[in-house]
């Protein structure tokens, strides 16, 4: 399991980047400033996975906002005693939904070796095969987007930004990345999609 502390974020006054690393040590330094930047404003907080604000309860030392960014993450059953075997099947992390589908689909999923679930699994499979990076590049977009809104979303030039960004024009959202402050194009730039390939 991913340690959500050790997930990548960056803290902003502002324009200004102030830090960029684990969310523990972000939330360390958001602690240390007491919340606040230059006059008096907010600082913000960005999920680089998400290009998503987060928001952090900053009250009280960098300790208690650790211990409470822990509480938060914290497994549901974090008491380290194995939870007794339920009877019946075992649970393989496989969970039922209905799923609507017109009756010669139905007909062709019961001819099918194995039956309909085994089959459903095979062909999700095959299709997050098939999408191999597709699915990763439009998450690594919308992230760009999203950190793009909250730290440009008012800057000159962020309309035609947002729409190079999702008609693939590097050369054009590099343009608008150098005319904004230099903290959050660098920072934006960082998240870009094409540096995946």
């Amino acid at each position: 399991m991913n340690d959500p502390l050790k997930a990548p974020h960056a803290l902003f006054d502002g324009s200004r980047l102030l830090v960029r690393g684990a969310l523990r040590d972000v939330a360390r330094e958001a602690a240390a400033r007491a919340g606040t930047g230059a006059h008096g404003r907010p600082l913000l907080v960005l999920d680089d996975r998400t290009g998503q604000s987060v928001d952090l309860d900053l009250r009280g030392d960098a300790a208690q906002v650790l211990e409470r960014l822990r509480e938060r993450f914290a497994v549901a059953d974090a008491s380290g005693k194995p939870t007794p075997r339920e009877r019946g099947r075992p649970r393989l992390g496989v969970v039922a939904r209905e799923v609507t589908l017109l009756p010669r689909h139905w007909e062709w999923l019961a001819a099918q070796p194995g039956g309909a679930s085994a089959t459903l699994r095979r062909l999700v499979e095959q299709a997050r095969r098939e999408d191999e990076g597709a699915g990763d590049l439009r998450q690594r977009r919308e992230a760009q987007y999203q950190a793009m809104r909250v730290l440009a979303g008012d800057l000159p030039g962020f309309e035609e930004a947002s729409r190079a960004l999702f008609a693939g024009d590097t050369a054009a959202l590099a343009m608008h990345f150098r005319q904004w402050p230099a903290d959050v194009g660098n920072y934006l730039a960082s998240l870009s999609v094409h540096d995946a390939g």
